[in-house]
């Protein structure tokens, strides 16, 4: 771990970063959440986040849209491409948004070894509600008034005013 990364992520106090979203962003932040002191971090107006919630923006940008909800111990991680969550979201408690995945094509090397890959950038629309414990991996798209099961697993696109459900997530029904 790079030193400025260390000091941002371990020397600042969660009430620091209370008071700087709320006279910043006006947005609500725990003091008992963990975010990185990072600039690639945007939080928008009147969201909210929850106790427990690490949100990891150092290797990558991570922008949360206006008047979201972040629920208690979710966990987000930027890379490279990033990962964009809409306006008017919310996510429930326990969900992983993961924005990078391990390279495991060569068998013959050890899977720590052979280093990090992203696929695209993870996008989150606009109105939408993923489920407790749901999983979002790199380089999904959820698009616009979707709605993610509890414990669904989202590995690509998913289709606007749908409901996806299951571990791959697969289409229960579209919204009207």
């Amino acid at each position: 771990m790079r030193m400025g990364v260390a000091i941002r992520r371990f020397a600042i106090p969660g009430f620091v970063h209370s008071l700087y979203h709320l006279f910043a962003g006006r947005a609500i932040v725990s003091p008992r959440a963990e975010l990185e002191w990072s600039r690639l971090l945007k939080i928008g107006r009147r969201s909210q986040i929850s106790s427990f919630v690490k949100i990891k923006a150092s290797e990558g940008p991570v922008r949360i849209g206006e008047r979201t909800d972040i629920g208690c111990g979710v966990f987000i991680a930027g890379h490279s491409h990033g990962i964009v969550i809409g306006d008017d979201c919310l996510i429930s408690p326990n969900v992983s948004i993961i924005g990078v995945n391990y390279r495991y094509d060569r068998a013959d090397r050890l899977i720590r070894e052979q280093g990090l890959q992203s696929g695209g950038p993870t996008s989150i629309g606009n109105n939408v509600w993923i489920g407790a414990g749901a999983v979002i991996l790199d380089n999904s798209q959820i698009e616009d008034g979707a709605i993610i099961a509890p414990n669904a697993v989202v590995s690509g696109r998913v289709p606007a005013m749908s409901v996806m459900s299951g571990n791959p997530a697969k289409l229960v029904f579209t919204r009207r």
